[in-house]
């Protein structure tokens, strides 16, 4: 019997469809998994704004894991948006109770457009709960400043924030240079195991449609996993997937915001 590479992601649910659970199983579907979703969150969303957040029980949260763990199954999970330490406390549990493999944890705290999407008091309680349980967390600069409570800001500091942030007790960071100055956007994969660090070049690309960047290489880095990548192999098919997905994002116009990058550019015939 054939069975599917699966994904699982535990994030919110973006309503205009560039960001969170969304552009998940949409990268999910992309790079050849069968994906799952556990919400976390509603938000009212669009390309300018986020005018709501709806947060789901803790309780149904973990009943949503449960339900997919129990039949379906888990080859990797990609965890997004968890807004309050008592659904970082139920993931983190339920993370546990199923043993799952290869987690990707992407700590979602600021949207796109500058809107806070995550509790002051739950920075501890990921950090302390969560990022131990972690394969990779994939921070941005602003994230890991506030996950290392100090400024990381250039590529010069990079190296210094992601082994710092394994001292959390993830077993690798991969740290996003996005918000890095120049045309250069490098990332850098700190390998707790060997101490190894492995520089990703990337072009900058210009254009205003970015929603959905951090959730997507994520979920990419997620399904290279699934599909029985190792970390660096995983980490570079992503890298390649969202810079393809930048450049032909490029081309439309979606809202009049930042619209989403191309999930499928590889796929549709325009």
């Amino acid at each position: 019997m054939t069975t599917y590479y699966r994904a699982l992601t535990i994030a919110g649910s973006d309503s205009g469809g560039g960001a969170g659970i969304q552009a998940d199983l949409k990268t999910f579907s992309a790079l050849g998994c069968f994906g799952m979703s556990a919400i976390t969150a509603l938000t009212a969303q669009n390309t300018r704004v986020v005018t709501g957040i709806f947060p789901a029980p803790p309780e149904f949260i973990g009943e949503q894991i449960d339900a997919v763990m129990a039949d379906i199954g888990a080859d990797a999970v990609k965890i997004g948006m968890l807004h309050s330490p008592e659904v970082i406390e139920t993931v983190a549990a339920k993370l546990k109770q199923w043993a799952c493999p290869n987690v990707v944890v992407d700590p979602v705290m600021i949207s796109k457009s500058g809107d806070k999407l995550l509790l002051d008091d739950a920075v501890t309680a990921l950090k302390e709960r969560l990022l131990p349980l972690a394969t990779v967390i994939t921070p941005n600069l602003p994230e890991a400043s506030v996950l290392l409570g100090r400024p990381v800001e250039t590529a010069g500091d990079m190296a210094d924030a992601a082994r710092d942030l394994a001292g959390f007790g993830t077993a690798n960071v991969l740290v996003k240079g996005g918000h890095l100055t120049g045309s250069q956007s490098h990332d850098l994969l700190y390998t707790g195991p060997t101490g190894a660090m492995t520089q990703f070049p990337g072009e900058r690309i210009d254009t205003p449609n970015s929603h959905g960047t951090g959730c997507t290489l994520s979920s990419a880095i997620a399904a290279g996993l699934a599909r029985g990548l190792d970390l660096i192999d995983a980490v570079h098919q992503a890298k390649r997937y969202i810079t393809g997905a930048l450049k032909a994002g490029a081309a439309y116009t979606t809202g009049r915001g930042h619209g989403p990058v191309h999930h499928f550019y590889d796929l549709w015939e325009n």
